[in-house]
């Protein structure tokens, strides 16, 4: 879908605002359980290797990606204010699969208890499923609906489109589902980090798409600029984020199988961006914003943690346009070590 009109984009908009104001009543910070040697409560380990599990089963049963996300997001809320034991965990897992399911699926795709008893593989019977799904409704208030990542990542993925429309099949050979495909797989493998359990959806779907955007979009920066302000959100906490984001996805790529194919793609200028000429990079203050983006990439050893991110933001908010951009463009490979972008690898699904 293209939200190329105006009214399209003021609908963009208007659901961005309605996600961040229904987020901001319910998400809480995550504190995280001080380790026991007692089996008395379920670690954070413990709670990734649900979620991979209850990963695999979404992919067994061909669910919407909404069904996970969701289920996901109920998980952890009902986790987070209980202590419950580990041996409960894939029953509570399966039951806030099966919440999740009868609220995002068309109720002839939504499986049996008994099926989804069995082709799990949770342990427990439909009758402890629902048992477990009262206890967990009643803890929620009966309350499920919740802006996930997954919700703010479509509507920033959409907002981008209606920028750069055409920009996917031009850098990357995607269509517009395709890529928030790949951005979806990308989003179930941070959900099964609890270390990025810190960050709100908003602020994890964000981190995403503009470490995506960096990788095949050459004005990166200007678009980042643009959503920060769309969604309110400190130039700060998203730097940060995207440290954490960046962390974790890259056990994703060290996870590829050692035949993995690369393909060398390189980087095609927008022709609608504003030619950055020497003269013109000189006339800008070239220094003040490689100085934040080179700490950023911790490319200066002296400079790291929330300093890093502090110099970032002032060459993130200082100067503004196309011409800001450029320099920081350029700047970032005079710098370089290598001319050539980083290979990406290529799927052969």
């Amino acid at each position: 879908m293209k939200f190329v009109e105006p009214w399209a984009r003021q609908r963009l908009s208007f659901l961005l605002e309605k996600s961040a104001s229904r987020e901001s009543k319910m998400w809480r910070i995550y504190v995280p359980k001080k380790p026991s040697s007692q089996d008395t409560d379920i670690s954070p380990a413990q709670r990734d290797e649900a979620v991979r599990w209850l990963t695999e089963v979404h992919s067994r049963l061909q669910l919407y990606p909404e069904t996970l996300v969701l289920a996901v997001s109920i998980l952890d809320r009902f986790l987070a204010p209980i202590k419950a034991r580990p041996k409960y965990l894939r029953c509570i897992a399966i039951a806030c699969f099966f919440l999740a399911a009868k609220t995002c699926e068309e109720d002839e795709c939504v499986p049996s208890l008994k099926e989804l008893a069995a082709s799990s593989s949770c342990g427990c019977s439909p009758s402890e499923i629902l048992r477990m799904e009262r206890i967990i409704l009643d803890k929620l208030n009966w309350d499920l609906h919740t802006a996930t990542a997954l919700d703010f990542l479509h509507i920033f993925h959409a907002m981008v489109l209606s920028c750069r429309s055409g920009f996917l099949n031009s850098m990357l050979g995607l269509n517009c589902s395709q890529h928030l495909t790949l951005l979806t797989r990308r989003l179930y493998h941070c959900l099964a980090d609890h270390t990025l359990m810190q960050l709100r959806g908003s602020m994890l779907a964000l981190a995403l798409i503009t470490l995506e955007l960096e990788t095949c979009c050459p004005d990166w920066l200007a678009l980042t600029i643009k959503l920060l302000r769309k969604a309110q959100i400190d130039s700060s906490e998203l730097i940060w984020s995207r440290e954490l984001v960046a962390r974790s996805l890259s056990t994703l790529r060290a996870s590829l199988p050692p035949n993995t194919v690369y393909i060398y793609h390189p980087l095609q200028q927008d022709p609608t961006l504003p030619s950055c000429t020497l003269g013109i990079v000189e006339e800008m203050e070239v220094d003040e914003f490689y100085d934040g983006i080179k700490r950023l990439y911790n490319e200066d050893t002296t400079t790291t943690g929330q300093e890093g991110a502090a110099a970032a933001v002032g060459a993130i908010t200082s100067g503004g346009g196309g011409l800001g951009v450029c320099s920081v463009v350029l700047s970032r490979q005079e710098g370089s070590s290598s001319p050539c972008p980083p290979l990406q690898p290529v799927s052969t699904t």
